[in-house]
Order: C-alpha cells, then sequence, then structure tokens
C-alpha cells in the first residue's frame, strides 16, 4: 500500500483546491472523473492559469483494493492526525491531514448506498461556535452552486455531536455496540471539516448511486466546473443551479444489531411523516420518523452502533 497524489502547479499565485475521490473505497465515481481531468491536463487540453491543483485518485487504498467503505474503519470520521497510529486509517490521516491544510478549497466526491438524485453537503452558515467555527459560508454556497445540483444538505457536525452524545449515555448503560471512537466527541469530523478547522472551506458531493453509469460524469462535470469558477482554468463561468432545494439534517439513528431492519428500501430524501415507521428493532421495537421531514443516507448494511439513517427538514438557506 502506497499513497498517491498528482500536482499541477502555475507560476501564478491563486486558490489551492484539492479534490478528493475513493475516501470511501466503494464511491469510485470521483477516482473516474479525476483520472479524466490529470489526463486533459497531461495532454494539454487543460491548462492551469494561475494557483494550484492537487488530485488524489484513491484516497483510501485499503478500502480500494477490498472494494469496500472502510479498510479497517471509517476514513471520513475522526480525522486527525496520530503521534501513535493504530490503524491503516490512521496512517492515511497522518500523510492526508497536513495536505488537506496546505490548501485552501476541498471537491470531496462520493456516491451513495442506495438510490437517488446526487446532491452537495455543505458547512455551517458562518459562525463563532465552539463546535465548527466557520467564515466562508458565502463562498461554499457558491461553489455548491456551480457543480450541477439543486439540492444541498447542511447540518452534519451538529448532528453527529447528538449522535455521538446518544452513543455515549447508551455506551453508560452497557450497550456493547459502541466503540471507543463512535463515542468520541471528534467522531464527525471528516475531510471537510478538517480543511474548515485549518482555514479553508469545502464541499463534498454526492454523485450518484455506487453502481450508476451517470455518477462518474457528474463527478467529472464537478471538477471542471470547479476549476473554472476558482479562476484556475479559462472557460465560460458554470451556470449557478436555480430551483435549490435546501436541507439541514437534525437526527441521525443508528443501528444497534444485525436484526435490525428497515421497512421498506428507502432511498434518500424520500418524504416521512412524524411516527412513520422506518424500520424495526431486533427485538421488533418499531423505529419511527422522530418529525416530518425526508430520509437520508438510509443504509441497511450498517454496523452494530453506526449510523443506520439521518432525518432532515426543509430550510430557506438557498432561496
Amino acid at each position: 500500500m502506497h499513497f498517491h497524489s498528482v500536482h499541477f502547479a502555475s507560476p501564478t499565485p491563486g486558490t489551492r483546491l484539492i479534490v478528493l475521490g475513493a475516501v470511501h473505497g466503494n464511491e469510485i465515481c470521483g477516482t473516474i472523473g479525476i483520472g479524466r481531468i490529470i489526463s486533459e491536463f497531461q495532454n494539454g487540453s487543460l491548462q492551469l492559469q494561475q494557483g494550484s491543483v492537487t488530485f488524489v485518485p484513491i484516497t483510501n487504498p485499503l478500502a480500494y483494493e477490498k472494494k469496500q467503505r472502510m479498510g479497517d474503519r471509517n476514513l471520513n470520521r475522526n480525522l486527525y492526525p496520530r503521534p501513535d497510529p493504530q490503524d491503516f486509517e490512521d496512517r492515511i490521516a497522518n500523510w492526508l491531514c497536513p495536505i488537506l491544510a496546505a490548501h485552501d478549497v476541498l471537491l470531496d466526491l462520493h456516491s451513495f448506498h442506495t438510490g437517488g438524485v446526487p446532491f452537495a453537503l455543505v458547512g455551517p452558515l458562518n459562525n463563532a461556535d465552539r463546535l465548527e467555527p466557520f467564515r466562508f459560508a458565502r463562498e461554499e454556497e457558491q461553489l455548491a452552486r456551480c457543480l450541477g445540483v439543486n439540492r444541498f444538505v447542511d447540518g452534519w457536525l451538529d448532528t453527529y455531536a447528538k449522535g455521538v452524545r446518544n452513543r455515549a449515555a447508551r455506551a453508560a448503560q452497557g450497550d456493547s455496540s459502541i466503540d471507543a471512537i463512535s463515542a468520541d466527541v471528534k467522531y464527525g469530523v471528516g475531510t471537510t471539516e478538517y480543511i474548515r478547522e485549518n482555514g479553508g472551506y469545502a464541499v463534498t458531493l454526492e454523485c450518484g448511486q455506487h453502481e450508476d453509469p451517470k455518477a462518474p460524469e457528474v463527478a467529472y462535470n464537478a471538477i471542471r466546473n470547479t476549476l473554472v469558477h476558482l479562476g484556475l482554468v479559462a472557460g465560460d463561468a458554470p451556470a449557478y443551479v436555480k430551483g435549490a432545494e435546501a436541507l439541514s439534517l437534525c437526527e441521525v439513528i443508528d443501528r444497534a444489531h444485525p436484526d435490525d431492519t428497515f421497512t421498506r428500501e428507502w432511498r434518500s430524501f424520500d418524504p416521512l411523516k412524524e411516527g412513520e415507521i422506518v424500520g424495526h428493532r431486533a427485538d421488533g421495537t418499531p423505529v419511527p420518523a422522530p418529525f416530518d421531514g425526508l430520509i437520508v443516507f438510509p443504509n441497511p448494511n450498517a454496523k452494530p452502533g453506526q449510523e443506520w439513517f439521518y432525518m432532515a427538514k426543509r430550510t430557506s438557506r438557498f432561496d
């Protein structure tokens, strides 16, 4: 196993962009899209006008080799350098985190398990709170609007903090499915949160379902649009998407047992009414929707103690 990145730099100063693919090993649309863009730089059909761009086609080579989401654990959680790395993802973090911190903007390319349309995840509004202080909300929103999607989701780290508190409470009551890292207050920090902590901004683009043949094209177009939007390459400014839908994550529900099951094959952004039964615990206890909203990232294969599904509400942020 080795780590690999490709870097292009202009003699003219400008924005420092980094683009990641395969943070999760079975999410390869970004890897394919990045490969196309690298080839275009190498054959001269794309030329850097200013700034720099770093591409990491396969961020987690162990998970990629296994063709699964994780190697030893989820790289996109609890992402920090470790003086005493305990697993392969810790070793990735020790290589990746300094690279992220040396850039201004991150585009992180992902895909999702169940069906649905592409969407983007953005950070919080500008704030000075302890959890996720931030000052580039406007820049993130502008970047998100040029990626070719019209659905935008925020609330990630706030929801994780709530989930961590719930896990800690269950662990205190003897729930053996909760491991130490899942109950860590920093558990929600992944690639985008890390670069925000270090003075940059970021957007995660969920390009479609894992096997969707259109997903690599979504990733490719998003990279091209980002390069133009940031002034790194020449081209017509990408059109801002109109009719945007804004959602905020509010709740995360963990899977507690391998026999916890959904009532149906849910897709991200399926609507739910408060009290509607989403699934059943192993002992038959129903799991109702906690409020009127939409289900996000339903994962029927989630490990016990890990995120089973999220709930989101509509907001007016991108009006």
